[in-house]
């Protein structure tokens, strides 16, 4: 086994920096030296319901930035010291219709996650980028465009594909009128990749503080949720809606706000939720949502990143203050996402 420093969950508020076990290398593994991890939101969920007398060891992050420090015998596509990047799955079946079709994310088995999941060859429990070395099969690790700077584009590899996703899959271009909801770590991305794909593009918030902020990011215009002339006012009017809001929420609203024949795409939320058919069927309206991205779209969102410039807002911390990060996250004080440095590990 080899030996790496990270941080490991001690309960649902605190983790603390110890020595973790990663596998030795397979013959198709790289190891990654971890520079920088994001701070995700799915990282407070997974700690809130952490139990370490019940639970296995928990070390969250699931979207990285890093070097290839060694690589197994039969690696091709990396060689030591390449930039690479790591997203929230590291393995699936590869034989299933999703995988088959490039949507590992959808894997009929299940996904192999990051960090909680189960290592379909030893059974071992998969522990996150929140380290200075992280084990990956080459297939699921991604070359780091020279465009892209490593600590803005290490968000991309969960919130950038969660986004990406749905703009591809429905057709987001020239001409289409996108909206919005939530200006956070995914409305942030959405507002950034739909306007790059030529989008019309308005954000949707409660925060009318945010109207500058909406505007840096490019977008052309903020509606103000709790403003119900304005909300009225772009009635039936948008092709996609990208709803990024993280609690739950009544999402007849944002239906009101779809256009004809056009989507509500639930990202941020994914928990149980209650529509009016009426609110469907009125203007033939669907309701979708999306989770992660297959390789193929993975690597198409960093290479258009990368060509357009795009990458997330952040808030470098050293790692040793990943306490403090998730304490400001849960208190939604930061614009726009949490990235650590693990260079303190060393």
């Amino acid at each position: 086994m080899r030996t790496t420093t990270g941080w490991q969950a001690t309960g649902p508020t605190a983790l603390r920096r110890t020595s973790l076990e990663r596998r030795d290398l397979r013959p198709d593994d790289i190891a990654v030296r971890v520079d920088h991890c994001g701070v995700c939101h799915t990282d407070l969920h997974a700690l809130r319901a952490y139990d370490r007398h019940t639970n296995a060891p928990l070390v969250p992050g699931h979207e990285f930035t890093g070097v290839v420090a060694e690589i197994g015998p039969e690696v091709t596509t990396f060689s030591v010291g390449d930039r690479v990047a790591v997203g929230n799955i590291v393995d699936s079946c590869g034989v299933c219709a999703m995988c088959e079709a490039g949507q590992e994310n959808f894997c009929h088995t299940f996904p192999t996650l990051t960090y909680g999941g189960t290592d379909r060859q030893d059974g071992s429990t998969t522990l996150g980028g929140y380290s200075r070395e992280y084990v990956v099969r080459e297939s699921f690790a991604y070359p780091l465009p020279s465009g892209l700077d490593p600590a803005a584009a290490a968000p991309l590899m969960c919130a950038g594909v969660t986004v990406w996703e749905p703009l591809r899959a429905l057709g987001v271009g020239p001409g289409s009128r996108i909206a919005v909801a939530g200006l956070g770590g995914l409305g942030h991305l959405a507002v950034k990749m739909a306007v790059a794909l030529g989008a019309t593009t308005t954000v949707v918030s409660r925060t009318r503080d945010k109207r500058d902020d909406a505007r840096k990011l490019g977008a052309h215009d903020l509606v103000d949720s709790t403003d119900s002339r304005q909300i009225a006012a772009v009635r039936d009017t948008f092709d996609v809606v990208v709803d990024t809001i993280s609690a739950p929420h009544d999402l007849a609203p944002y239906l009101k706000l779809v256009a004809m024949d056009g989507t509500l795409s639930l990202l941020g939320y994914l928990g149980p939720v209650t529509v009016e058919a009426t609110d469907l069927l009125i203007g033939r309206k669907k309701l979708g949502s999306a989770g992660g991205g297959g390789r193929p779209a993975t690597a198409e969102m960093l290479r258009f990143c990368a060509d357009n410039g795009i990458a997330a807002d952040i808030e470098v911390l050293p790692s040793s203050q990943v306490d403090t990060a998730l304490d400001r996250l849960r208190r939604n004080d930061v614009r726009y996402r949490f990235v650590l440095d693990m260079s303190d590990l060393d």
